[in-house]
């Protein structure tokens, strides 16, 4: 593996987000929330071969809210080969439901053939989001981020 620059991270990013996740959620009547949101992306330092990044981002549309989470990188010596893991605390409102979660993505890129899947961490929702679950696709048209969250909300166990 080769040290992980920005520039990598952010290729990966756009080559892969177009990539509906997969669902492992049983089956639950599902809803979709649609809107944009805005990214950005800083290195942080690391001592591994890996790069680490820093997500900040802002959600429009039924999802309003924000982000912060830390994404992991690395990429290959092959060209458009590389992969990533992040996972990104969400607070905000969903389909005007108040609370937080947890996204997991996961990411590669295999010669320039990319996979993602994005969910939501088991029993991460609170407040109004409890019982909260789904996954997320992302889209990037024209330099614009736009996502399509497909969730349900069911009681929590006891």
């Amino acid at each position: 593996m080769t040290h992980l620059h920005s520039g990598v991270v952010l290729a990966v990013l756009s080559f892969s987000l177009g990539v509906p996740a997969q669902s492992t959620q049983k089956a639950a009547p599902m809803t979709e929330a649609r809107g944009t949101f805005d990214v950005t992306l800083k290195p942080q330092p690391t001592d591994s071969a890996l790069g680490r990044m820093s997500i900040d981002k802002q959600f429009h549309g039924d999802l309003e809210g924000v982000s912060k989470g830390e994404m992991l990188a690395a990429g290959t010596a092959v060209k458009d080969s590389a992969g990533y893991v992040a996972m990104e605390k969400v607070t905000g409102t969903l389909h005007g439901k108040k609370g937080e979660f947890i996204l997991q993505h996961s990411g590669t890129m295999n010669r320039g053939a990319p996979s993602l899947a994005l969910a939501v961490v088991p029993d991460s929702g609170t407040g109004e989001l409890v019982g909260l679950s789904g996954t997320m696709s992302i889209d990037i048209k024209d330099g614009k981020h736009f996502y399509t969250f497909k969730y349900a909300i069911t009681k929590a166990p006891s």
